[in-house]
């Protein structure tokens, strides 16, 4: 009893939620521009609009954002579009304080919505997260990290206007479906191949860096052999410990 009229809650929370969005001139433009793209995307995936989940990955060396989907009849994501970042700030490796102009790297999620944003669209991630409360500076941390649009970054991750109108519908829907935290994992690159162990290679004297990205490769490696998403904890050293 109690679990069903939790999934009522949810569904009316989630409703209202489309609603409240499709009031915002932005949010409804981009609908009008690009929902039938979109449903024709899902619709050649063979994903159900109306039970889709988003997962979100980004590459800073590759300048490119995945949005993968899955609804209630696929356990495992499957790739729906590849979307170039326009533009990167700062070099590979974590942000770690207010004003580097770093890209975060590691296991984000989306954690609120801004269709009145001055960057056209825009999406929170929770950065600074569990782990970057560990080993990232405690007075200064930084924050204020979005996938946004415009095409300008001082340590997020920009689009093109036309781009995040398709990011963010495909978010939409899946928040409305009751997807309360849309998974984002921030790499520093694909990381396996050449690039990737230069970048080993070139960072080897910095072991807290070497640390951090062996252990963020573990996420990654998971996600490349079973398209789907670990499920973590932090420790006390800010470690992800996937399982």
């Amino acid at each position: 009893m109690l679990i069903a009229l939790f999934a009522i809650i949810n569904s009316l929370y989630a409703q209202d939620f489309k609603e409240t969005q499709m009031q915002n001139g932005r949010v409804l433009k981009a609908y009008e521009e690009k929902e039938i793209i979109m449903k024709a995307l899902l619709e050649a995936n063979d994903l159900d609009l109306l039970s889709l989940q988003i997962f979100i990955r980004a590459f800073k060396h590759e300048n490119m954002m995945e949005i993968w989907g899955r609804d209630s009849l696929h356990e495992q994501f499957v790739l729906l579009k590849e979307y170039r970042i326009c533009r990167i700030s700062g070099e590979a490796g974590p942000k770690r304080k207010q004003g580097d102009r770093q890209i975060p790297e590691g296991c984000y999620h989306i954690d609120r919505f801004n269709p009145w944003s001055q960057f056209h669209l825009s999406m929170g991630i929770n950065y600074p997260n569990e782990s970057d409360r560990v080993l990232s500076n405690k007075s200064h941390p930084g924050g204020e990290i979005f996938i946004h649009g415009s095409c300008v970054t001082i340590g997020c991750l920009p689009m093109t206007d036309d781009r995040i109108k398709e990011i963010y519908i495909l978010a939409v829907e899946a928040a409305n479906n009751g997807q309360q935290n849309i998974p984002v994992h921030i790499f520093p690159c694909k990381m396996i191949g050449d690039h990737y162990a230069g970048l080993i290679e070139k960072s080897a004297e910095d072991h807290n860096l070497i640390d951090f990205w062996n252990n963020l490769e573990e996420a990654y490696l998971y996600f490349e052999m079973n398209n789907a998403l670990p499920t973590f904890t932090v420790d006390k050293d800010g470690r992800y410990c996937f399982q």
